[in-house]
Parts: C-alpha cells; sequence; structure tokens
C-alpha cells in the first residue's frame, strides 16, 4: 500500500489536503480514500471498490470518451471565470451555500461562469444539502437568474422527502446525490419522485458494478460524479460512466484540477471537455513527490485494518 497526501488549490469539503491509499493487485490499481468524516462502516463500500479496481477489473465499456464538467469552488468570481474559460469544458457544476460565502456571492460567481461558457453552457449547481425546504426555493430562484437558467441543482437538501418538497415548488430540475450514497440502502432509496438525476459516486457505492446495479434501480438519468480522488480512483468513475448504458449529461469526474498534482504521469485531465475510458487505473509512477508523512501513514494503516476488519465481518454476515 502507498498513502498519498495532494494539497489541494482551494479548500473543498473544509480540507486542504486530500489523502488516502492507493492499493496495488492482481490486475492494477485501486484508491481508498474516505473523507475523515465517514466512519469504518460507511467506508467499506470504499474499500470495496478499490479492490475491485485492483482485483477483479471493471465492467468492458460501451463508449470510449465521457463528456465532463468543470469544478468551480468557492473562489472569487474573477477565479470562477478564470478556471471554466481555461477548462475548455461546456458544462461547469459551481459549488454554492458554502458557509464562507454569501447567497449574494454565489449568484456573482455564476455570473462569472456564464459569461465565460457563453449562452450555450450548461451550469449546474451543488449545495451539499445545505438548505431546509424554504431556503432552497428562494435560493435556486436567485441562483437561476444569476445563471440565466441551471442545468440541475445537486441535493439541495438532506433528506429525500425534502428534495420532493423542493422539486414540487422550482422549475429547475433536482439532482440526488448524498441520498443516494449515503443511505443505507442505496438500491433501496425511492428517489424517482424526489429527482430528476440521480449523481453517482463509485467509491461510496461501493465499486462499478455495484454502482450500475444503483443506476438501474433508480430509473433515472445518471451522471458520474468524482469523490475528488487521484487519477487512479478517477479511472473508477471513468469506468462506471464508459458503461453506462446512457449516459445524457456530462458527468462530474474533470476534477484533477482542483489538486496541485498527481501520481501519475498520465493524469486524468480534460481535453476539448473530454476524458477517455480506461480498461484499468493508471500506474501511480509520480508517486514519490506525495507521500505522505510517516504519522499520516500510520493513520491510514490503522483506518484501512478496521475498515478490512468491517468488511470481512459485513461480508461473513
Amino acid at each position: 500500500m502507498q498513502v498519498y497526501a495532494l494539497p489541494l488549490h482551494n479548500r473543498f469539503r473544509d480540507i486542504t489536503v486530500r489523502e488516502g491509499v492507493l492499493l496495488h493487485g492482481s490486475v492494477g490499481w485501486g484508491e481508498f480514500c474516505p473523507f475523515a468524516d465517514y466512519s469504518d462502516g460507511e467506508s467499506v463500500p470504499w474499500l470495496a471498490a478499490a479492490l475491485e479496481a485492483s482485483e477483479e477489473g471493471w465492467p468492458a465499456p460501451v463508449r470510449d470518451r465521457v463528456e465532463v464538467n468543470t469544478t468551480v469552488p468557492i473562489v472569487p468570481p474573477e477565479r470562477a471565470h478564470e478556471l471554466v474559460h481555461r477548462s475548455g469544458c461546456r458544462t461547469a457544476k459551481v459549488k454554492v451555500a458554502d458557509r464562507r460565502a454569501t447567497l449574494a456571492e454565489d449568484c456573482a460567481r455564476l455570473e462569472a461562469v456564464r459569461d465565460a461558457l457563453g449562452p450555450s453552457g450548461a451550469i449546474r449547481v451543488d449545495a451539499n444539502a445545505a438548505w431546509d425546504v424554504d431556503t432552497a426555493v428562494r435560493a435556486l430562484a436567485e441562483l437561476d437568474r444569476a445563471a440565466d437558467g441551471l442545468e440541475y441543482a445537486e441535493q439541495p437538501c438532506p433528506t429525500v422527502e425534502d428534495l420532493a418538497a423542493v422539486r414540487r415548488r422550482v422549475s429547475v430540475r433536482i439532482a440526488a446525490d448524498e441520498s443516494i450514497r449515503r443511505a443505507e440502502d442505496p438500491l433501496k432509496v425511492a428517489v424517482a419522485g424526489a429527482a430528476d438525476v440521480a449523481v453517482l459516486k463509485v467509491a461510496p457505492l461501493g465499486g462499478v458494478r455495484r454502482a450500475l446495479e444503483v443506476a438501474e434501480a433508480c430509473g433515472l438519468p445518471c451522471v458520474v460524479s468524482s469523490a475528488v480522488e487521484t487519477s487512479v480512483g478517477l479511472a473508477a468513475g471513468l469506468a462506471l460512466a464508459g458503461a453506462l448504458p446512457e449516459l445524457d449529461f456530462a458527468c462530474g469526474l474533470g476534477t484533477m484540477s482542483l489538486l496541485r498534482g498527481d501520481v501519475s504521469t498520465r493524469t486524468l485531465s480534460p481535453v476539448d471537455g473530454y476524458l477517455p475510458v480506461l480498461r484499468q487505473a493508471p500506474e501511480p509512477d509520480a508517486f514519490a513527490q506525495f507521500a505522505a508523512a510517516d504519522e499520516v501513514q500510520q493513520v491510514w494503516q490503522d483506518r484501512l485494518a478496521r475498515v478490512r476488519a468491517e468488511l470481512s465481518r459485513t461480508s461473513a454476515g
């Protein structure tokens, strides 16, 4: 195993360094990188996904490239404009509802993104479940105006019931993310009445095959998104996007721009708004410069051991 620590360009989910473990198996590499707020139990699917990538491989793809969006963190409008213009993507996902920014500042960021994309580009927002129903309804009306039309709003509220209530009161499409991936059983989450789009992330769903099952069960158009992994983990998201029978929206896999480097020289950065679908994860041949300090390595070794034990226990049960 190899433990990495990769600095971020901007604070994301209250972190400035992305950490995780790279695992090598009989067919290649996998990545285990649950965020710090995930319990050992919640981290089990992340390990299952890493083991699938390193020991089993992925299903055959039905497409060889995937259109992606660029991700705009909580940054000033000028920086947002620069990020979008430089990305070459036709779709932008803009983070909103962060405690570091007001709604007016979110709107200014969206206006800058619209200017960078032009009238034909698509803008989606991600609130990470920050709002209650009434706040979401008010905020989405303003954000929709500022963006001159939103493609969809991702997880404006925490619960499926709240998403359904918001969806009845707004004209903007609603996408479910946390409601699916953090559910006790994602296969049984009834989101069809609460959302228009399902956002799927390979690691928290337990691997590409498991995510394909969730996609079929939810019965909604799907967007595959990353969990801000290195190119090793990002390749699994591309494998899912490549294997989905239908893919109507650009995917949230253009996230390498959030990191200040990569563990692989084969960095998965978009070209003209697209990423290739790989048959296996790239080699972490640039790992050395991002190797974690000894104390961080010990933390991850301990965490991995606990989650392995939890995975064995749940599998046996």
